[in-house]
């Protein structure tokens, strides 16, 4: 089967899991960010600052802006904070109950039944970090060359913050479409996108998971 999230600790504010290591454990936590800009409505999950070419999810909403929400565990033992890093990046379309969720595709013709245990359909990571931004966002950045994606973004990453390796930035200035990045858990790696869905199949969030939780979470 292929892997799912468990979303009820994911997404749920004060909800806590067993990391394995330390004695300790992670408490979950939704910190706001800077709103995303989408004048297409057209998503991309990427690594913007390697992978800014990522081809878009299939499933469009409205364009719009939207809340984007970094879920953030905290990791303590002994009650001293140790550690904290990005467990998911949403991106929440609307407040409506999701009911059900499926994984993003970039390509309609991905067999989601034919993966393995555990198996999924993800971006690659090889700076260490995610967003979800429009594509509007992300074009101008494969014409950037790197001085200027460093003063832009990757100087202005903050890994001392509440939120792991946030940094935000307008890339396309006539639409207002921007790229907020955010460190993805442990590094680099390949990471999944889910989308939620109401009662009537509306898309309510798209929901990357950095895979912090181990299987046994609480």
């Amino acid at each position: 089967m292929a892997y799912t999230p468990d979303f009820s600790v994911l997404l749920t504010p004060g909800a806590s899991f067993v990391p394995g290591w330390d004695g300790g454990s992670a408490v979950i936590g939704p910190i706001e960010l800077e709103k995303a800009v989408l004048p297409t409505g057209r998503v991309v999950g990427c690594d913007p600052l390697v992978f800014p070419e990522s081809p878009a999810y299939t499933v469009a909403v409205e364009p719009g802006s939207y809340p984007l929400i970094a879920w953030v565990a905290v990791f303590s033992a002994e009650g001293v904070e140790r550690d904290r890093r990005n467990a998911a990046l949403e991106l929440r379309v609307s407040d409506a109950a999701t009911v059900s969720w499926e994984m993003a595709l970039t390509d309609a013709d991905s067999d989601v039944e034919g993966l393995g245990p555990d198996g999924f359909f993800g971006y690659g990571v090889d700076a260490g970090c995610g967003t979800l931004a429009d594509e509007a966002g992300l074009r101008p950045l494969k014409e950037w060359d790197f001085d200027r994606t460093e003063d832009v973004l990757i100087g202005e990453m903050d890994w001392e913050g509440p939120v792991n390796g946030l940094a935000a930035a307008v890339t396309d200035p006539a639409t207002g479409a921007n790229v907020v990045l955010v460190g993805s858990g442990y590094g680099d790696g390949a990471y999944p996108t889910f989308i939620g869905r109401d009662a009537e199949g509306n898309v309510t969030r798209f929901v990357t998971d950095f895979l912090l939780m181990p299987e046994d979470c609480e």
